[in-house]
């Protein structure tokens, strides 16, 4: 029993190191996107790029996801014909879901967030049942920096935002995300990611946080990008 519990053990903590991984491949991806969109797809003429490719080697980011992003950002190839997909789902917990991403094959995608949905509890929700829970936000990522970088954030008029490990999320109204973007690049603040995401009307807290497991399983579904939902 000692050796079935260990390796047990050993899976789930290789589970988890696995999931963590696809959450960061997934924000790699994205920010390496909005990068090629908004100054090209050549990293020596686009220094945000290279950083970002940099960092996404140094968490090793598989070369052939990354190329993926690339020709996604500049809109190349068969990444660059994807189409986009938006799922809505109920998870444990009656937390709802918003699961986008992008891809060539819908129902591949679909059946995979099905089976994911499945062994956590949760379903797919009628188109519409859950987007009505959300409000479309603009969503700017910037680097943490030092306690200046928050002071400067408040200056620029934003109060409505979440601290990460080494960055900050920024949610803005839709038509003024640009607008912040640039006072933010004024102020010397780097803003690594601007886009359109969705933000919870009313979130709960969930005292079991099951729907974090949930949330890792999804982002490691192939083509999904994003995963909203709505507790604190």
């Amino acid at each position: 029993m000692a050796g079935h519990s260990h390796f047990k053990n050993i899976k789930r903590k290789k589970e988890a190191e696995d999931r963590k991984k696809a959450m960061a491949f997934s924000r790699f991806s994205r920010l390496i996107i909005s990068s090629v969109r908004e100054k090209g797809k050549d990293p020596e003429s686009n220094p945000s790029l290279k950083t970002i490719i940099e960092k996404a080697k140094e968490a090793d980011m598989p070369k052939e996801n990354i190329e993926k992003a690339i020709k996604r950002g500049a809109g190349e190839g068969e990444e660059g014909r994807l189409e986009e997909f938006l799922v809505e789902a109920y998870g444990p917990e009656g937390v709802a879901f918003i699961v986008k991403g992008y891809t060539d094959n819908k129902n591949r995608n679909l059946g995979e967030i099905k089976d994911v949905l499945k062994k956590h509890n949760g379903k797919i929700a009628d188109p519409g049942s859950v987007k009505w829970l959300f409000d479309v936000v603009g969503v700017l990522e910037v680097e943490k920096g030092d306690e200046s970088t928050l002071l400067s954030l408040i200056e620029a008029g934003i109060d409505d935002f979440r601290e990460k490990e080494d960055f900050i999320i920024l949610y803005t109204p839709p038509k003024e995300t640009e607008e912040i973007k640039k006072k933010l690049i004024a102020k010397n603040i780097r803003v690594t990611s601007a886009f359109l995401g969705f933000k919870p009307k009313n979130p709960f807290p969930s005292p079991f946080n099951k729907h974090i497991s949930l949330c890792e399983d999804l982002l490691s579904c192939e083509n999904v990008e994003e995963v909203y939902f709505n507790t604190t």
